[in-house]
């Protein structure tokens, strides 16, 4: 049975094109392949044993040498048993502690085909991931059918192309800014076209989208200097100019980390005004372009005084534990506010909160533009007909 029959043809084009862009996206090299030793391969492996011998712990924090006992589940050294070294640093958020049962990766470095040594990289998390994604592809199908099953191809879309182009183009030294935007253009294009289809409601919020991002933008580089934020704010920046990168402007794909945090957000936002809006123009053709743009920014205005708050528990939630120790050691409100890593977070909720603002009332304009109906007395397509056209 052809594609054709569930979909439009322009829709069933568009979702082939995606799905191709997608199985291409996996394939493209990034110039940044794995980079393990010709010598070395990693294995999925069960831990046997552990021997804490050679472990010191002050407190909660343990340093030393664990050495475990494990047998690769599968590959040319399946069966065997293999000590491994697993370091300890003293570092609660690096370090990893195994146990007996435990599934591992392990890293072995082999000369003339027999192992020489071996590290236990860390736990084995693969197959829950997997399953997971699964899960969530499987409910979002269940729940939405077709619908669901273009949201995960445009779920997929999005990562591999963070993963392909955005992470190789930063790490090449393009400027962040603008590769930005550039793959923001690209990825709420395959996100709310997939999604909504390929009509007139959703050009509605791609054109809000790209306006709602373009005002973060903006404004993240307006603020910049009263912030005063280092690009290093960010977890791992520093880490990277010590790998070789010291040329990358950290800054600037700070304020590129800006406009990616809040482009979800804005997105949501412009579907459901432009959704909206193409609900009331489907049920009421003879309504006015100024009324259905009014339709729109009284929708925006509840979508948006919820959403702003969304971005504000989504940022505090990667930094609980952060504003939990300020206020243990009863540090002023002040203090805290004007901590770098807390500013960073206050710059990413108020300036993406103004690309929310803006993209509700930009939709609202752009769907009572592309949506309404025909005057009385012209000739009308069915309602449904006009939406996909």
């Amino acid at each position: 049975m052809q594609l054709s029959a569930f979909l439009p043809r322009r829709e069933a084009l568009l979702l082939l094109v995606f799905a191709a862009l997608t199985v291409g996206l996996w394939y493209w090299p990034t110039g940044f392949e794995d980079r393990l030793p010709a010598d070395a391969v990693q294995v999925k492996a069960r831990i046997l044993d552990v021997d804490n011998t050679h472990v010191r712990q002050y407190g909660i924090v343990r340093e030393g040498e664990q050495r475990v006992t494990a047998e690769p589940v599968s590959g040319p050294f399946a069966g065997q048993k293999i000590v491994a070294d697993n370091i300890l640093l003293g570092k609660l958020e690096l370090d990893k502690v195994f146990a007996p049962g435990d599934t591992a990766l392990l890293v072995l470095s082999l000369r003339g085909g027999k192992i020489v040594s071996a590290v236990a990289q860390d736990h084995w998390r693969l197959g829950l991931q997997g399953g997971l994604l699964a899960l969530f592809a499987l409910a979002l199908v269940l729940y939405a059918g077709l619908t669901g099953a273009k949201a995960v191809l445009s779920f997929l879309f999005a990562a591999l192309l963070l993963w392909k182009v955005l992470v190789p183009l930063f790490l090449r030294g393009h400027d962040p800014l603008f590769v930005a935007l550039g793959v923001l253009g690209v990825l709420m294009a395959g996100i709310v076209f997939l999604v909504g289809g390929a009509n007139r409601r959703s050009l509605a919020a791609y054109l809000g989208s790209l306006g709602g991002v373009a005002v973060t933008c903006l404004l993240a580089v307006a603020t910049a200097p009263g912030f005063a934020l280092p690009g290093a704010v960010r977890p791992f920046a520093e880490t990277l100019l010590y790998t070789g990168y010291a040329h990358l402007d950290l800054g600037r794909m700070f304020l590129a980390t800006i406009c990616l945090g809040a482009s979800g957000a804005i997105m949501d936002v412009a579907m459901d005004v432009a959704a909206s809006q193409a609900e009331v123009a489907g049920h009421h053709p003879e309504i006015t372009a100024g009324r259905l743009c009014l339709s729109g920014l009284r929708v925006g205005r509840v979508v948006v005084g919820t959403m702003a708050t969304t971005l504000l528990l989504a940022y505090c939630g990667g930094s609980l534990a952060l504003l939990m120790v300020f206020m243990a050691q009863g540090v002023p409100l002040t203090n805290v506010a004007t901590m770098p890593h807390v500013a960073a977070e206050i710059a990413n909720t108020l300036v993406g909160s103004f690309g929310l603002v803006t993209a509700a009332p930009l939709t609202a304009v752009a769907g009572a533009l592309l949506l309404r109906r025909k005057p009385a007395g012209s000739a009308q397509a069915p309602p449904q007909a006009r939406d996909a056209s």
